[in-house]
């Protein structure tokens, strides 16, 4: 009897890191669709006969779309089994993918990017909270580590492969071949995935009483401030390199891969020694960025110091990411899908306000001093955690 409760148990997890994976999977399909339009650029504006900034409307609109409606979609799906909207959220992002592909204007391509967006700021709603609920008994930093290796793949893997299959067929081909990809998640996700219950307190009410909740606001605040910080140089990291390092574009393509390839070192790091070093975790984050940024002049001075500056950068972010999703998932267990709805859109408006921010000092100040605009930022996201957050970590 004992032999068998032992196999039950053993199938019964072997069952969960199946599903985890698959997770993992979707989430490598999902970010890869973010950015694929970056690869893709010129063959789109040739094809609409638009200019390329025109056509870099498909990035923007989709980040500032996924940043503003994040919460209203959960909220309007919040009390349904997570089964039934994960299918129901795949399904509409294969069918935005085919729209796009089948795209006779830039408007129909823009309108079907926004489905695709849609779906998007639903799965990474439920995406971290789920893999979270479904993981063996003590593994759940693993399960978001997981998540976020899928997220480091698409940057190392999913955007160049993207991009060759647009220059070697069509732009087109690659939207076809991320709708059949998809396609191939919902198919498992359907034939292995079960009912799971959601118990989560995902109402507007819940709303202001997550923001009543020290811990969870202060989180967020930490997000906006460290985003913004990191993405003011992150931007413009390609013009940096090549007109300020000195890079030429093979090297500085390499470089951005192994940018994303050190998440996966963050990704083993958080999910070996987190637990217990809550707080120390956190002011690494919080000082790593910092550091950082105002070290790319610096290290600007040779090419392959520099490479090592972004490795440990990307470890650096990847893990401040992880670090906040988790506490953010920790400390609303009753309406984890709606924090992380709110997680998700302070995240982008980060982006955003980043973006922005790099822009007009890059207009302003010579480009080499972009990282100091970033680190003052970073700065005081360090002295918000040290002053306000860090108290509220036990350990």
């Amino acid at each position: 009897m004992k032999k068998n409760d032992a196999a039950t148990q053993q199938g019964s997890t072997m069952r969960k890191w199946l599903l985890l994976f698959i997770m993992a999977y979707t989430a490598f399909v999902f970010n890869t669709t973010e950015f694929i339009p970056i690869g893709l650029m010129t063959n789109i504006a040739a094809d609409f006969g638009i200019t390329e900034a025109h056509a870099s409307l498909l990035i923007t609109v989709y980040a500032w779309f996924v940043a503003i409606m994040s919460l209203p979609l959960m909220l309007a799906v919040g009390r349904l089994n997570f089964r039934t909207v994960l299918l129901c959220v795949v399904a509409f992002f294969v069918v935005s993918h085919l729209l796009s592909a089948m795209a006779t204007s830039f408007n129909q391509l823009l309108l079907a990017r926004l489905g695709a967006a849609t779906a998007h700021a639903i799965f990474w709603s439920i995406a971290s909270p789920l893999a979270v609920h479904i993981a063996p008994e003590g593994k759940r930093q693993t399960a978001l580590s997981m998540l976020v290796t899928g997220i480091s793949l698409a940057i190392i893997a999913g955007m160049p492969l993207g991009r060759i299959i647009g220059l070697h067929l069509s732009w087109r081909a690659t939207f076809v071949c991320i709708g059949a990809a998809a396609l191939l998640a919902f198919v498992l996700f359907a034939f292995l995935f079960p009912p799971v219950p959601n118990n989560q307190n995902a109402s507007v009410k819940s709303v202001p009483q997550l923001f009543k909740t020290p811990i969870i606001k202060g989180l967020y605040i930490f997000t906006f401030i460290a985003v913004a910080a990191h993405y003011t140089g992150y931007s413009y990291i390609e013009p940096f390199m090549k007109q300020v390092v000195g890079m030429a574009d093979d090297m500085t393509t390499f470089t951005l891969i192994l940018f994303g390839l050190a998440g996966i070192g963050a990704s083993v790091l958080f999910s070996r020694y987190f637990d217990g070093r809550r707080r120390l975790f956190l002011y690494t984050v919080a000082a790593g960025i910092a550091l950082m940024l105002f070290l790319m002049r610096f290290t600007a001075a040779d090419p392959y110091v520099f490479m090592a500056h972004c490795m440990v950068w990307g470890l650096i972010f990847t893990m401040f990411n992880l670090v906040v999703e988790f506490e953010v998932i920790r400390n609303a267990p009753q309406a984890t899908t709606v924090a992380v709805a709110i997680f998700s859109s302070i995240f982008n408006i980060g982006i955003g306000c980043g973006a922005v921010i790099g822009g007009a000092a890059q207009s302003r100040l010579p480009l080499k001093d972009i990282g100091f605009v970033g680190g003052v930022i970073a700065i005081l996201s360090l002295l918000y955690v040290w002053r306000r957050l860090a108290c509220r970590f036990n350990h």
